[in-house]
């Protein structure tokens, strides 16, 4: 009895330690577990973006639609800058005239030559819109370049864009209808493309 007492005594600690082992062991098991599900959501989100830059760089013209986008935007800064010129030399005109036609009439006429040059302020007025909608499309223009920059980094951080060839694109949206014919006005720096003054000429 004796000697089962002490095989007891020597069995009993080790099975305090045993079972304090393997609740160990269970809780690291449950901690990699946790873990590995967040590395595959890591993978995951990381997979997703390669797939969107992949959209974007190879069904997307070699990521040509964000750059042109930001020469469109520009574009529209130095055609409302050309139209505004435009209206304002002609106003500027306008008001020359009104003042000559006023100082060799009389009478309620020469109210009407003051009412065109009244007009005419206005005019000039209402083109301060152009300076307005110049410096906020060019926030814009800023803010398309900066992630244009920052995904380009993101490219040779995962080694350029040859290791990109081989990820499955995303499908695009097929424009249809009147959508597939809204392309606007071709670009300058677009060669081959017929201009705005040439058509103009064509017409005039």
């Amino acid at each position: 009895m004796a000697a089962i007492a002490s095989v007891k005594e020597l069995i009993e600690p080790a099975q305090s330690v045993s079972y304090s082992l393997l609740e160990e062991h269970r809780k690291d098991m449950h901690e990699a577990l946790r873990l590995k599900v967040e590395l595959d959501a890591i993978s995951e989100a990381i997979q997703r973006t390669k797939q969107e830059i992949a959209t974007l760089h190879y069904a997307g013209v070699r990521g040509r639609e964000m750059a042109r986008a930001t020469d469109e935007l520009g574009a529209i800064v130095m055609g409302t800058e050309t139209a505004t010129n435009t209206i304002l030399a002609a106003s500027e005109r306008i008001d020359e005239l009104a003042g000559n036609l006023a100082a060799r009439i009389v009478g309620d006429d020469k109210e009407i030559a003051r009412e065109i040059s009244d007009q005419v302020i206005s005019i000039f007025e209402a083109c301060n819109f152009q300076d307005i909608t110049g410096q906020r499309i060019s926030k814009v223009v800023g803010a398309m370049r900066f992630v244009e920059e920052r995904v380009e980094q993101m490219i040779q951080i995962w080694g350029g864009l040859e290791s990109f060839k081989e990820i499955e694109t995303l499908e695009l949206a097929e424009q249809s209808g009147d959508r597939a014919l809204l392309n606007g006005p071709a670009l300058e720096s677009e060669n081959g493309c017929t201009s705005q003054s040439d058509i103009d000429a064509l017409f005039g």
